[in-house]
């Protein structure tokens, strides 16, 4: 390893590049001799093999990873920007995840540890999977669900909705599964969009020792949504709520007396498994089309060899929501089509078991259950989110350093893009210096991984997710769509990959425009990235986040790594303010570590680091130091609340924000006489 970091300071490197780069890393992590001769990939081959012809590399995986029913016939089929894979297959994903690990003789292995918030457990195996798919399909059928029609998962993070996806797929009916968060309004948007027959929710779920209401939620958004006909509510918390007499059902009464037989109905490669609503920059949400087979090929090839799985002994958890397309690729899709065994865990980070819980206030209890439950489990693999883990620093390595954390052997990470202090303590207060990390890049509309080191090949940098896997196409172009081969610029996709979007829903010319229309040929969802001196491809965000500071294009991300890189730094976001001198003045806010006290002192000592590690025009016109940050109950900054409060505008939406009090402690801050340092 080399532990050497520079930082340079001035302008790009390139000329060409469209956001410009100052900060530079040069620590080297290659995996050890021993991770890599055990390693599912580690010969370094796969990628000169999958660039020669990326749709045979394809399709040669999806003949080694997936059962068909009907093998397929044309490894692809382009026409840009719509494809359409493995034409002619016909598969079903339930049966892939499900019965052919039965069938092998696998049924009594564990498919999910399950632990509600509480402290409740089950633990669920392969075969009473199957059997409570098989009976929730019946529920469907005898509801009128057909492979036509579309259904509404609205839940919290126990395992009827890994069994209510599944039943879709079972059926071949599309699930548009909606997090739990999103306010009634956002609701009927969702399911208005895909014409929704059924809805699936719970009374509530339960969040740092509170239920948290859905089935109200849904009882407001379906009075404007005229296709719902039926509601099936799991009593997960025993609250009281309305059943509306006809329309709702008890998921228990219909499932105790259904059959736990239902066969999986053959469908085509390229049928309509899922949509996933994401937001756009209208009002009306996208909703992201992902198919069968190709879906399931890459989420399933990724899963394997991005976390090395070994599912004879693995236990992996994916610590995220099945809301969000990370919970449904990682958490039930990936692992469960390779027979894997998986942790799900339905509250928060800072909820002990209630038998743990001193006191009535959710503040003063021990913030360590993600630790508790790798302990207990002996969880192999970690998948988390950056803002999580800069959450876990604030709160101190003494949380996990109380648990024995020994059985982890890969950590990743996903959602955003990490810097490298926050890699770096990962790397040695959860990881022990000694396992691997994945920082992964991809998207809803990617389906699965599309950048990541591969964990027995790739030496990774801390905070760069590295490089393409094997038979994906990136290319980083500046504005004018000319390659950049060193610095900043606009992450494009060249090639097409098996789990791409399709479209979306009711709305190809919206797809084209989205995607495909900003650089001829190239897909671009509007991140930017930048390619350092030895390759590494470092994400930096949004490109709607870039700041323009006196004609100087600057990233969110590196100002965000310099802030937090202050050793009383905990977290940190910045956001750009108008500024009637610079066109944009760089405004951060910071969260202190839990020994540091804010002062004046303080956050100009901040400031100048900033400006010591990226430069004097990447210094902040103010630091302003916070309890917290606005955050979706995801674990997403929501940057346009702290622009609108830098700004002084009325707030935006805030009906996802986990804590609605954060921000008006922010505004008062924000408008304190100390903010403004210039």
């Amino acid at each position: 390893m080399s532990d050497e970091i520079t930082l340079e300071n001035g302008n790009a490197q390139d000329e060409a590049a469209t956001i410009e780069d100052y900060f530079h890393e040069n620590r080297t992590f290659p995996p050890s001799p021993e991770f890599v001769a055990g390693a599912v990939a580690n010969d370094p081959a796969i990628f000169d093999r999958a660039a020669a012809d990326p749709a045979a590399f394809w399709a040669e995986q999806a003949r080694d990873l997936i059962t068909w029913f009907r093998d397929f016939e044309t490894d692809l089929e382009w026409e840009l920007p719509f494809a359409r894979w493995f034409v002619g297959g016909q598969l079903n994903v339930s049966y892939n995840c499900l019965d052919r690990h039965v069938d092998a003789g696998r049924g009594s292995k564990v498919a999910f540890h399950w632990e509600g918030e509480p402290g409740d457990t089950r633990t669920i195996t392969y075969s009473e999977l199957l059997n409570e798919v098989c009976q929730f399909a019946n529920v469907l059928t005898d509801l009128g669900v057909t492979s036509d029609d579309r259904v509404c998962i609205y839940m919290p993070m126990i395992p009827e909705t890994v069994v209510a996806m599944l039943a879709c797929t079972r059926v071949g009916a599309a699930h548009s599964v909606v997090f739990g968060g999103f306010s009634p309004d956002s609701l009927s948007d969702r399911i208005n969009d895909a014409g929704a027959a059924v809805v699936v929710t719970a009374d509530a779920g339960f969040r740092r020792g509170k239920p948290s209401a859905l089935k109200s939620n849904v009882d407001a958004a379906v009075v404007q949504c005229p296709t719902v006909r039926s509601v099936v509510v799991v009593n997960r918390c025993g609250t009281d709520v309305e059943m509306v007499d006809g329309r709702d059902h008890w998921w228990h009464e219909l499932v105790d007396s259904a059959s736990a037989h239902f066969e999986p109905v053959a469908l085509d490669s390229e049928h309509l498994m899922f949509l996933l609503y994401t937001s756009g920059t209208t009002a009306r949400p996208k909703g992201i089309m992902h198919t069968t087979g190709g879906y399931l090929t890459q989420i399933a090839w990724t899963h394997r060899n991005v976390f090395d799985l070994r599912p004879d002994t693995d236990v992996y958890w994916c610590a995220a929501d099945v809301g969000w397309v990370t919970g449904h690729s990682y958490i039930v899709y990936g692992p469960l089509a390779n027979g894997a065994t998986s942790v799900m865990y339905e509250g928060t980070p800072d909820s002990p078991r209630e038998e743990l819980r001193e006191g009535d206030d959710p503040s003063t209890w021990s913030k360590d259950r993600l630790w508790d439950i790798i302990e207990r489990y002996g969880v192999t693999q970690l998948y988390t989110a950056p803002t999580a883990i800069r959450t876990f620093m604030k709160w101190g390595a003494q949380e996990p350093a109380s648990h024995d954390l020994s059985s982890l052997r890969l950590l990743g990470t996903v959602g955003e893009p990490i810097n490298p202090e926050a890699w770096m303590w990962y790397h040695e207060h959860i990881g022990a210096r000694r396992c691997p990390i994945v920082d992964t890049w991809w998207q809803t509309e990617t389906g699965g991984h599309m950048i990541s080191p591969l964990p027995g090949i790739t030496a990774t940098k801390p905070g760069s997710a590295c490089g393409a896997l094997p038979g994906i196409g990136i290319e980083v172009v500046d504005d004018a769509g000319y390659p950049v081969t060193k610095g900043g610029g606009n992450l494009t996709l060249t090639t097409p990959w098996p789990a791409m979007l399709r479209g979306i829903w009711g709305d190809p010319e919206r797809y084209i425009e989205t995607y495909w229309s900003t650089y001829e040929g190239r897909y671009f969802a509007g991140d930017g990235a930048k390619i350092d001196e030895d390759g590494h491809i470092w994400l930096l965000g949004r490109v709607d986040d870039v700041m323009n500071v006196s004609g100087h294009r600057i990233s969110t991300t590196e100002v965000e790594s310099a802030l937090v890189d202050h050793p009383s730094v905990a977290e940190a976001a910045v956001v750009g303010a108008s500024d009637e001198t610079t066109g944009q003045a760089i405004v951060g806010y910071v969260i202190l570590r839990g020994t540091s006290e804010p002062s004046d002192e303080l956050r100009e000592e901040i400031r100048q680091h900033v400006a010591a590690k990226l430069g004097a025009i990447a210094r902040p016109r103010a630091v302003i130091i916070v309890p917290d940050l606005p955050k979706t109950r995801s674990g997403k900054i929501m940057r346009r609340l702290l622009r609108d409060v830098v700004e002084g505008r009325a707030l935006g939406d805030t009906t996802t924000l986990a804590d609605q009090t954060v921000v008006e402690a922010i505004r008062s801050r924000a408008d304190s006489p100390a903010a403004d340092e210039d």
